[in-house]
């Protein structure tokens, strides 16, 4: 004690000359994001400088009391050789706390010291005592210090033996320092309302047993203290005001629970003024130069840290409590950038899970529950949007934050919340329900900001593609462009985020993409709800959205390989686009509607046709030109349609296109006429009565004079457009088309060979691209056309010269030459206006239309025509002039064509050679044996099938019909009674 004594007579007293310098107060602390303490704020103004103070004073005094031996006091104006002259046991504990060994708690949490890179520079300083680390740590001045422990060696001197928990120390230093203890008066004035706050606070405000507020003690302590904030109080040890406020402050601090008077002094235990003051206490462990680190010291300062536990009424559980806040609290305030401290914190917090599981004192959990709550709602703040917060470069951080958040999560549902105890355990995993909220949180948020914030940079990205490809007019879609910015955010969630994630929920990626898929799902759906038809920025986004639809299931899949259900679950949560039929609905409905287009731009073309031959060098239509040229337009445009599924849908457009053209081919070759338009009614049989002017077929028609004879160009229906030049244009017209089936076939094959879409496999199914109805439509029409415009030649513009003349009255002076010269001339003008491939075919129709022309004549040309047996070399000599027109010494037709369509004409000439007896028996052999009639019997009158042929009734009754002779007369008189005019 004597050199304790000794060493206090260094100190400054009111008698120095020298005053001491001013009281050091330390810089504010960072406001670590506004993390208010969640022990509690004290009810009373109390400043962090002056917890800082109280908390110091009370290491100070649990130091120097709690083994017997006091912290020495050893200015810094002493040299280190000074500490030689120390007892042995003295100097043991006051030794170098420099140089001991590094701290098991630091290897624990792993935990960095200052200077522990070795960069330190110069001979090192004299060791420090554990006081002066302390000081030193908690910035307190030396004057401060030196009042502190004076007051403390004059109280221990009075009360030798005296244990620290029987004390209030703040009373006993109001008792103990003087104003002569300060610099001035000022001073101790604020020391001395701090120390009366600190009472109050401790006492009064927030004690640690539940307070009457009729306490008389508690009310004469309120008004000493409330009266010291006008006027200082007298101090002295038998001031009167001192023995009121020492019996106050002994009333109140000596209460126990049962209401008696105890020993211990209870003052500074109260929550949660002790647990304030053990935070500033725990905060000194931090490098006051760098206070991401922890001294080197630790273990040592914080050994003497614990002693303050008897006065601030605390034990190992709620110091892990402590010290797991503060060092959340110190990463927070240091930036977040030191991983060892949030390691260090996480750590810690698993001490105290475990005390959360064996502590039930409901004190403690609602301190518990307070740092809890505060740590996860501090760490969800950034992990529900955790792509605003980390990135590549500190993803590191962001595992830590999460295992802290997780963690603190746990303690408060499994060991806190009573809803989770009543529940089995098996069917809540907190961590995986804290990981999934966190995924689904953070990618909505980043999705809603990319949407909404995103767009004057994807408004951005749209101007420079459109500058930088000048050649397309449709740019990249905005939405297209943000899909793709989708995908790259879950490319970045899957290598950024996922890997740490996983480590509490197995199926991170596959929860995250399936939020992703939902999210852009939603804004696909608005989309396409206002789509009406197909454009190419429609397909872009839609192509878009099932690209990455594709790749977010993918990396779903790969992540949830190995999961129980196979990622079934996951992918149940991630309900299809179905971006591809969307495209393939809108492509049919574009298809319908380029169609019905071309369908109105058919029955436009055809109401102002002409039907010229002078529109163009094909001599064809120039409607025909139109559509094609508006086919071949709807083909470009639907390969130009960005769309996956051309080779899938081409066979539609064909056949839709196809039946276009078969409705305008059928257009082409309607209300022409046929082969029976032109064809005469058969006339009833008569009997030939020779000069009769034959009179037509119930219409009655002049006979042409040479001079009335018709313009073969010119319509003679009075209809322009079916005209033979018009009929020629037809046949033009469905024969350049026919050709041009090879050409779009061709062009088809090469844009189908040029999409992106297609595939080897597509090219090997010819019959998809091939148009089937209109080709076929095209050989009919051309037929048809040319058998109308043969018909319609010989039996409605040449009628004069074959019907209206040819062998009427005698047959010798009305040959066939008129009619032959005049056919020639159609046969000129067809061949010159004709299509070179369709020539051959008209003119052989032209060539059957004259045939049966020339038997209609002889055997259904009415009574003015009668033939003598002399006659049939006029008939042969005749029909060998009209093939041989035909035949145009070798020119025209081949030989083997003309024998072919002759047949008929040359089985039937050989009965006009024949006797009138011959036929009339051959006649009633067939009529009886064809119709089973007898001898006796009436012969039947056989119809007319017109099918002329030499074993045919009916043929053979003609030919005795127009004989002119007597036998023929009577036996048609008698048999048939047929009359001689009709």
């Amino acid at each position: 004690m004597a050199l304790l004594f000794r060493e206090l007579s260094l100190g400054h007293s009111k008698r120095d000359t020298t005053p001491p310098p001013p009281p050091i107060i330390p810089p504010p602390r960072p406001a670590a994001d506004n993390l208010p303490s969640p022990f509690g704020q004290i009810s009373i103004n109390l400043t962090d400088y002056q917890l800082t103070l109280t908390a110091y004073e009370i290491f100070v005094a649990a130091c120097r009391t709690s083994s017997g031996k006091p912290l020495t006091f050893v200015p810094n104006s002493h040299s280190a050789e000074s500490l030689s002259h120390h007892s042995a046991d003295s100097f043991a504990y006051q030794r170098s706390l420099t140089y001991t060994a590094a701290s098991k708690v630091k290897k624990v949490f792993g935990l960095k010291s200052p200077g522990s890179d070795g960069s330190g520079q110069g001979k090192p300083k004299r060791p420090l005592t554990v006081g002066e680390l302390m000081r030193n740590q908690m910035r307190v001045s030396e004057a401060m210090d030196s009042r502190v422990r004076r007051a403390l060696l004059r109280i221990s001197a009075g009360q030798t033996g005296r244990r620290i928990e029987s004390m209030v120390v703040p009373l006993e230093l109001l008792q103990q320092l003087k104003v002569s203890d300060f610099v001035d008066e000022q001073e101790y004035d604020e020391w001395q309302k701090r120390t009366l706050k600190v009472l109050e606070a401790g006492l009064i405000l927030h004690p640690r047993l539940p307070l009457d507020k009729s306490n008389s003690a508690a009310q004469r302590l309120r008004q000493i203290i409330h009266g010291a904030l006008d006027r200082p109080i007298e101090t002295g040890r038998n001031n009167e005001s001192m023995q009121v406020l020492r019996s106050a402050v002994k009333s109140l601090a000596n209460r126990s629970p049962d209401g008696s008077l105890s020993d211990s002094c209870h003052w500074a235990d109260g929550i949660p003024l002790n647990l304030r003051l053990y935070e500033t206490l725990l905060q000194s462990c931090f490098d006051a130069n760098d206070e991401s680190s922890i001294i080197r010291e630790f273990d040592e300062l914080m050994e003497q840290i614990k002693k303050t536990w008897e006065i601030l009424g605390l034990n190992q559980t709620l110091h892990n409590l402590c010290f797991t806040w503060v060092l959340f609290h110190q990463f927070v305030a240091t930036g977040q950038m030191d991983l060892e401290l949030l390691s260090a914190a996480d750590g810690q917090l698993a001490e105290v899970a475990k005390d959360a599981k064996a502590t039930k004192d409901s004190e403690y959990s609602k301190i518990l529950s307070s740092t809890l709550t505060s740590i996860m709602g501090w760490a969800e703040k950034r992990l529900l949007a955790y792509h605003e917060t980390f990135d590549r470069t500190n993803v590191e951080t962001m595992e830590g934050i999460v295992s802290l958040g997780v963690s603190a999560a746990k303690i408060l549902v499994e060991d806190i919340s009573n809803e989770y105890r009543r529940r089995r355990k098996t069917e809540v995993n907190v961590a995986r329900e804290r990981i999934e909220t966190y995924i689904r949180s953070s990618l909505r948020t980043a999705f809603a900001q990319a949407s909404s914030f995103h767009l004057p940079l994807v408004m951005e990205k749209a101007d420079s593609s459109r500058r930088a490809s000048k050649n397309q007019p449709n740019a990249l879609p905005l939405l297209a462009i943000f899909a793709k910015d989708v995908g790259s955010l879950a490319v970045n969630e899957k290598q950024v985020f996922s890997p740490i994630l996983k480590r509490w929920h197995p199926l991170a990626a596959g929860l995250a993409m399936a939020t992703l898929h939902v999210c852009f799902g939603n804004e696909l759906k608005q989309f396409i709800s206002g789509i009406t038809e197909l454009t190419p920025d429609a397909v872009q986004v839609l192509r878009a959205a099932d690209q990455l639809e594709k790749d977010l299931v993918q990396i779903a899949v790969e992540d949830s390989v190995d999961s129980d259900d196979g990622g079934k679950a996951i992918i149940r949560e991630m309900p299809p686009y179905e971006a591809e039929a969307v495209i393939a609905n809108l492509v049919k409905i574009w298809i319908e509607t380029r169609l019905d287009r071309l369908k109105e731009c058919i029955d436009r073309h055809l109401q102002q046709e002409l039907w010229s031959p002078q529109t163009n060098q094909e001599r064809c239509a120039a409607s025909a030109v139109e559509i094609l040229r508006y086919v071949n337009e709807t083909l470009d445009a639907f390969f130009q349609l960005p769309i996956p599924m051309h080779p899938a849908l081409l066979p539609e457009v064909i056949n839709g296109l196809d039946r276009c053209l078969q409705y305008y081919i059928a257009k082409a070759k309607s209300s022409c006429g046929s082969r029976n338009t032109f064809l005469p009614t058969m006339p009833a049989l008569t009997r030939c009565t020779v000069g009769s002017k034959f009179q037509g077929f119930g219409k009655k028609r002049d006979k042409f004079t040479s001079s009335q004879k018709r313009n073969p160009q010119v319509a003679t229906n009075g209809d322009n457009s079916f005209g033979i030049p018009q009929l020629c244009v037809r046949i033009n017209t469905l024969q350049w088309m026919l050709g041009e089936f090879d050409v779009l076939e061709k062009r088809i094959i090469t844009l189908l060979r040029n999409s992106e879409s297609a595939h080897v496999e597509d090219f090997s199914n010819g019959l998809a691209k091939k148009f089937e109805l209109s080709p076929a439509a095209c050989l009919e029409g051309i037929q048809k056309l040319c058998e109308a415009a043969a018909y319609r030649i010989v039996f409605h513009d040449l009628s004069h010269t074959l019907w209206d003349g040819l062998y009427v009255g005698d047959p010798s002076s009305s040959r066939i030459d008129p009619f032959v010269e005049e056919l020639e001339r159609n046969l000129l003008f067809v061949s010159d206006t004709i299509h070179e491939k369709v020539c051959t075919r008209i003119i052989t129709e032209i060539m059957r239309a004259s045939f049966d022309g020339f038997l209609l004549v002889l055997l259904a040309g009415g009574p003015s025509r009668a033939f003598t047996r002399k006659d049939s070399q006029i008939i042969e000599d005749d029909f060998k002039a009209l093939k041989e027109m035909f035949w145009a010494n070798g020119d025209g037709l081949p030989t083997e064509l003309i024998d072919k369509f002759s047949t008929s004409v040359r089985s039937v000439l050989p009965l006009f050679r024949i006797e009138t007896g011959s036929i009339i028996e051959q006649f009633r052999h067939l009529t009886l044996e064809r119709y089973k009639s007898n001898a006796r019997s009436r012969l039947p009158l056989p119809p007319t099938s017109g099918q002329w042929d030499p074993s045919e009734p009916n043929t053979l009754l003609r030919v005795l019909c127009y004989r002119n002779d007597e036998p023929a007369s009577k036996f048609l008189k008698k048999t048939y009674d047929l009359p001689k005019k009709l």
